[in-house]
């Protein structure tokens, strides 16, 4: 069991609710179980509190990083958890655009226009929420 007073795992607990909202780290950790437990607090170590957390590179960068090699693995609920997440991470409409094209000739032309149908429908769905003033 993680020791969740440890400067990894607040650091990656920081990262992740600074990239992904407080409402959805929230709903994360209220459905944590004891049988998901360690993998949650594997991911907040490892992948928040680490890679996210170092300093080479941008929150906006790894925001287009991300999102690629989620495309290009067909991880369709993870390429739109971290669309939404661009709204925190600063990365942009044409920085997602720039990234699913490298997905399309490096990872092939399916992947990238499934992950296109999946940014185009949460972008919309951001675009309704702002509008709607949420």
């Amino acid at each position: 069991m993680t020791d969740r007073s440890s400067d990894r795992y607040r650091q990656g607990m920081a990262t992740r609710r600074a990239v992904l909202g407080d409402a959805h780290v929230d709903r994360a950790q209220s459905a944590t179980t004891e049988f998901d437990q360690p993998f949650q607090e594997l991911i907040t170590e490892a992948a928040w509190g680490h890679v996210w957390s170092r300093p080479a590179l941008t929150k906006r960068e790894r925001s287009i990083v991300t999102i690629a090699l989620l495309a290009a693995l067909g991880q369709d609920e993870e390429v739109a958890m971290h669309v939404r997440a661009t709204a925190n991470t600063g990365a942009t409409r044409e920085d997602i655009c720039e990234a699913l094209l490298h997905v399309a000739i490096y990872a092939g032309v399916p992947a990238a226009n499934h992950a296109i149908k999946i940014a185009k429908q949460i972008l919309g769905e951001m675009d309704a929420a702002r509008a709607k003033g949420e």
